[in-house]
């Protein structure tokens, strides 16, 4: 099986590139941005050796299917999906904040919960949380978007003190926000599962705000089962995870967290296939759909086709 561990593409009025760890984007005329979605996989902000076919697809058309189900709440970045792997859209100025927000104690929150902090990002919490907990509602806990290194933390009042975003505009984030992750629950919930916290980008174009990147995707997500999560709470028990955890916990078991000196375990042909395995399975459990594979057969060519006819169109 073929895989997209990168592209070098030059299409026809392209006026800049960007390589993040998964996303490849091509600017085309300074007015629109072409996403092709790598099978790179990263963990502990390292991008591992080896791709991981189909998980690119995964990520593509769960994000193009919360995307085009939640238009109603907020209009987004996306013009056409002409490939499996691709996404073209709206060239937006992104917002140097994310908007991140969480119904459950997980994650970064419940470590800085267990180290005794009270307050995350401004918003005070409640004594007496246990990890997993759902809390009393859900809450915002943005991060700066940090072009190098790490995200970091900041809060509501410092992203007005100084002036990262507008009051009138952070006001309409919060509203997006909290209305996006309201319509995420409910689809979770229909699948069985619960949308524990999630993080949204957003950029400006024409003085308007659109939704823009990937949402409700097991990269940019956390989900727990329904079935079973209050007895597990009550026992003490780790809640059974939807997300990439199981990629993490596999390189946590062989001695890797992206610490200096620590070398990425061997990824045998057999793992690639198991972790792509569990991303099919992540994309059914959270869509509902069942996983078309597209052909990995010239896949490389095969988007390049796809972008330039579409190009040609717009």
């Amino acid at each position: 099986m073929e895989a997209i561990k990168q592209t070098q593409y030059n299409f026809s009025g392209q006026t800049a590139y960007y390589k993040g760890k998964v996303r490849d984007v091509y600017t085309i005329e300074n007015r629109l941005l072409v996403m092709v979605v790598s099978d790179r996989i990263s963990a502990f902000d390292v991008v591992l050796p080896e791709p991981i076919p189909y998980k690119g697809q995964v990520l593509n058309q769960i994000a193009a299917h919360f995307l085009q189900a939640t238009t109603d709440i907020v209009p987004n970045w996306v013009i056409t999906v002409p490939d499996p792997n691709v996404t073209i859209g709206k060239m937006c100025e992104p917002f140097k904040v994310e908007m991140v927000i969480r119904g459950y104690l997980a994650g970064h929150a419940a470590r800085e919960y267990a180290a005794g902090k009270r307050q995350v990002c401004g918003v005070t919490l409640p004594e007496g949380l246990k990890e997993n907990d759902q809390l009393p509602e859900p809450i915002i806990t943005p991060t700066t978007k940090a072009s190098v290194g790490h995200d970091e933390d900041i809060s509501r009042e410092q992203i007005l003190a100084q002036g990262i975003v507008s009051e009138e505009d952070y006001v309409q984030l919060e509203q997006y926000t909290r209305a996006l992750y309201q319509r995420g629950t409910e689809i979770a919930a229909a699948q069985g599962l619960i949308l524990v916290d999630t993080k949204y980008e957003f950029g400006k174009a024409d003085g308007k705000i659109f939704l823009i990147d990937e949402i409700h995707t097991p990269d940019s997500s956390r989900y727990f089962y329904s079935e079973g999560y209050t007895h597990r709470q009550q026992n003490g028990e780790p809640q059974k995870q939807l997300s990439k955890e199981f990629v993490r916990k596999w390189l946590i078991e062989n001695g890797f967290q992206g610490k200096e000196g620590q070398t990425v375990p061997v990824m045998t042909p057999e793992i690639v296939q198991s972790i792509s395995e569990r991303y099919i399975e992540l994309f059914e459990q959270i869509t509902g759909k069942t996983f078309e594979k597209s052909s990995t057969q010239d896949v490389i060519a095969r988007v390049e086709n796809s972008v330039n006819l579409s190009l040609r169109a717009l």
